[in-house]
Formats: structure tokens, sequence, C-alpha cells
């Protein structure tokens, strides 16, 4: 009966709005005619709003991690000498395609229940004249980990010097949900894709850059083709896209925007903080432990820890097929260890008691002590109190 009513719960791809559907079925149009072009405009000025720039943001048909390859190639010469901070399994990314590239990659591991102290990234700076870019994830999604992008951007003001180093950021997973004001914090570049916060279908992703980067596209010897910014820069002068682009995705888009618009970021902002702190809120009285702290939590993900008597995949298949609600599971060594909880994008608090329910359902019928009730109590009980 309920065969087409899913409970998705995962960090991405997120729910779609039934409106921004709808204008994803619009008829396909001529990508290079007069109506598309506008709307092409459009969409990328409004997406200046969203990173909070007055830098440049080029759209791409791929996946976040085609937005990702898209800075690394245009940023990063071959033999040149870039530091990755690796506090999750997007971390790591950001190194294997530096190294694809012929970087000389330096990894940074931390703690992968917390974020990247910037006091370590200006000590690693200051020893290291010769790093040009530094890659850091703004949402380590695999963790629940949020890092402190403004802190380690601020971080490279060594004795009063700026170091010369880029920070680019993938806030794949935060961007729309939680603060990366990129102008104001002095981020040189950020990429997200289509599917988390944003509310549309996978497909597209974003890079912008600020002054600093674009200046660097020039002088970046990578070869390059499809994920040429400076194509990308140069087509979207006029409107339009160097390569065919998802066209009915693009309609998505405007929709999209239009709906976070409609919001107010800050007030999307302050909904998905609602929905972290009902969440947390209810894990902890359903006796789980979290696995990160406070500091570093996450307002798009939270990763939930397995207990003794609690395996996680079995308990995650029970979930889904029993109660219909989905949840992911652990990414990289964290496999079977945790389960994430996405609380992005098209979602409220409604959908978090519903999460909250399913799992106390689940926990119930894996055999593990829990008082049904709890976690969803504790959860209306945030909700009641924010202001």
């Amino acid at each position: 009966m309920q065969s087409e009513q899913q409970h998705l719960r995962i960090p991405g791809p997120t729910p779609v709005p039934p409106r921004v559907m709808r204008a994803a079925t619009r008829p396909v149009v001529n990508h290079r005619g007069a109506g598309f072009r506008e709307l092409y405009k459009q969409v990328t000025a409004q997406l200046k709003g969203v990173f909070q720039t007055q830098g440049e943001v080029m759209l791409i048909t791929g996946s976040g991690t085609a937005a990702m390859e898209a800075a690394v190639v245009n940023l990063v010469s071959p033999g040149e000498k870039v530091l990755v901070l690796v506090g999750g399994k997007f971390g790591e990314r950001w190194g294997q395609i530096a190294r694809a590239y012929g970087a000389e990659v330096i990894e940074w591991h931390y703690d992968w229940r917390q974020g990247a102290e910037p006091e370590e990234l200006a000590r690693r700076l200051a020893a290291d004249p010769d790093i040009v870019a530094v890659f850091a994830t703004h949402n380590e999604s695999s963790t629940g980990v949020m890092n402190d992008i403004e802190g380690l951007s601020r971080a490279r003001e060594l004795s009063g010097q700026r170091h010369r180093a880029l920070l680019i950021v993938d806030s794949v997973s935060a961007l729309g949900g939680a603060p990366l004001p990129m102008d104001a914090w002095g981020v040189d570049a950020v990429v997200t894709g289509s599917q988390k916060c944003l509310m549309v279908p996978p497909g597209l992703s974003f890079v912008a850059l600020g002054q600093a980067a674009l200046d660097r596209l020039e002088r970046v010897t990578t070869g390059r083709y499809y994920l040429d910014l400076r194509a990308y820069r140069k087509a979207a002068a006029a409107g339009e896209s160097p390569y065919t682009p998802a066209v009915t995705l693009v309609f998505a888009l405007e929709e999209a925007l239009a709906m976070l618009a409609e919001e107010g970021l800050e007030n999307s902002f302050a909904r998905h903080r609602l929905m972290r702190d009902m969440v947390r809120a209810g894990i902890r009285a359903l006796g789980l432990p979290l696995w990160t702290g406070e500091r570093w939590a996450s307002p798009t993900v939270t990763a939930v820890e397995g207990a003794p008597g609690l395996e996680v995949e079995p308990f995650r298949k029970l979930v889904r097929e029993r109660f219909g609600v989905e949840l992911a599971g652990g990414q990289g060594e964290m496999k079977g260890r945790v389960f994430r909880i996405g609380h992005m994008g098209y979602a409220g608090p409604f959908d978090m008691i519903a999460a909250l329910a399913a799992i106390e359902q689940g926990l119930a019928a894996s055999g593990f002590p829990v008082k049904l009730g709890a976690g969803i109590a504790a959860a209306q009980e945030v909700w009641a109190q924010w202001k």
C-alpha cells in the first residue's frame, strides 16, 4: 500500500520536493536558445547567493566528485605540493584525486571523531611554504563531523602574512544547510552537488571560485578538457555551458533555489540545526552512543555507533524492510561500526520523529533493551523548546 512512500534518511541523495520534481518534467528545450540562456544566467546568479560569494560559479553536469576533480585539475599543477585534511572517507577522496593528477600529496590524518584543529593547520603551513593548496571537507558525511572552515581559513594568516596556499573546500553535504559564507571567511574555492541540501535529483555539481582561484586558472598546467573551468567560465558569460547540460535538472534547480529563497538561508540553517539536535537527543535517550561530540556535530547527518548486543547491518536491514525507513551504513573502515541518519534538504522535524520511531521499533525487534517512546519524547522536548 505504501510501496511508493519512501522515508529516505540517508546523507544523499535526499528526498526531492514534489514541486521540484514537477519542474524537472517540463519539456526539454534548446540549450542554446535564448530562453534557456536566460535561465542559466539566473540560476548561476542565484547560486552566488547560496555560496555567498562575489566570485564565479560554474555548473557541471556530473556528480559532486566531478566538481571535486574539476577543482583539482584547474587549481593544482603536476608536481605541486598540496596538503589534504583527512578525517573521513571524503577527505581521503581529495587525496586520491590529487594523486591521480600528479600532485605531491601530503596527508594530515586526524581523529575521525573530530574536526581538524586550526592551530595544527597553522603549524603545518608555517613549516612548509611550498604548499599551494589545502583541501578540506566542510561536512564529513561519513562521520557526521563538521569542520571549522572559518578557523581553518584564518589559520593561513601566519605572523601577519598570509600563506600562499588556496583553501579548497568540499561542501557537497552541507552547502545550503550550514553556514559557509565563502567571501567573508576567505575561502578560495567551494564545491557542492545538487542532491543534498539543494534538494535536486543527482546529476549537477557546482564549483565556486574566488578571485585568487580565478587567477590560478590560466597558470595551471594540468591537462584538462571536459572539466576545464576556463571553458565553463567563457561559456557562462553568454549564459551557456560549453557542453550539453542536464536541461531538466536545471529546471529542477530553478525551482529548488526558489524554495530556498522563500525559506531564507538563515532559516534553512536553523532548520538543519533543529533536526540535528532532535536526532541527537533522541539517540541519547535510547542509550546509543553518538560518534562525535557536540563541538563537531554536523547539522546535516548524524553517525550513531553500534552498541553491545546490536549488529549494525542487520539492524539497518530490519528498519528498512519492516519499518520503511532507509538509514545509511558506515563507509570504509567504519562499515559495520556505525549507522547514519541524514537530516538534510527536504526534511523537517516530523521526519525526525518518524525516523526515531522506526529506530525505536527496530531496536525493540532486535532484542535491544529500549523503552519505546523515549527517543521520540526527547526529540519532542527539543522541538518544543526551540526558538
